[in-house]
């Protein structure tokens, strides 16, 4: 069947996969919350509601990276405002780790997700590598404005889009780890994201597992 694009016309900005473009040279965290709400560095953008930006103390000495927004925190527009939000906020606290003290952002700023079941309800689906890396940049420009003593990495996606396609959640959870990331010197711990908990036949002891890894977190800030 014959291509029914133009000759001429230029390729669509998500077909390059990166956010680049669309990340400001200069101005703050409300600079870039503003530019990445027109974010169009992947296809992603077109079935997600919004953008979902990062949010919380700009002074922050914790970064929490997650995945990226789930089915409320695409409506609503916020990062983990659902059930592994408030779960999270809980295991931060009983760690020793103020809430209101983090920033929390996700690798990847749009929610994917397939249709299925009566109504056919949005189910998470987990983004490519070729998603998060046309993401990197924002990750990338959060990183370096609030410039966190600590970074926490919720779950496999997020330590991949950070530390690289070998990361495994499984061997690195829970240990203080000296990295390059972005070309600047991070300390960073993993541990799995909180919806594994919420999802875990034993919730209990998937929970305070999280908590455990936490509490590593919580001692490298002391």
């Amino acid at each position: 069947m014959p291509s029914t694009k133009a000759p001429n016309a230029s390729p669509a900005p998500e077909d390059a996969y990166t956010a680049e473009p669309f990340v400001p040279g200069r101005g703050g965290l409300q600079a870039l919350r503003k530019a990445a709400a027109d974010c169009r560095g992947c296809p992603l953008h077109r079935e997600a509601t919004q953008t979902v930006f990062g949010q919380g103390d700009t002074d922050a000495r914790v970064l929490l990276v997650g995945e990226q927004p789930g089915d409320q925190e695409d409506r609503q527009g916020k990062p983990f405002v659902g059930p592994a939000g408030r779960l999270l906020d809980r295991a931060l606290a009983e760690a020793g780790i103020d809430p209101e003290q983090t920033y929390v952002t996700n690798a990847v700023k749009h929610f994917k997700f397939t249709r299925s079941g009566p109504g056919k309800r949005r189910i998470h689906k987990a983004p490519s590598l070729r998603e998060m890396t046309a993401c990197g940049p924002w990750l990338a420009a959060e990183l370096a404005l609030v410039e966190p003593e600590l970074i926490v990495v919720l779950g496999a996606t997020a330590g991949k889009a950070l530390l690289g396609p070998s990361f495994r959640v499984s061997k690195q959870r829970g240990m203080l780890l000296e990295e390059e990331i972005h070309g600047r010197p991070a300390r960073v711990v993993a541990t799995i994201h909180p919806s594994a908990a919420l999802r875990a036949d034993d919730r209990e002891a998937v929970y305070q597992g999280l908590v455990a890894d936490l509490k590593v977190a919580a001692r490298a800030l002391s």
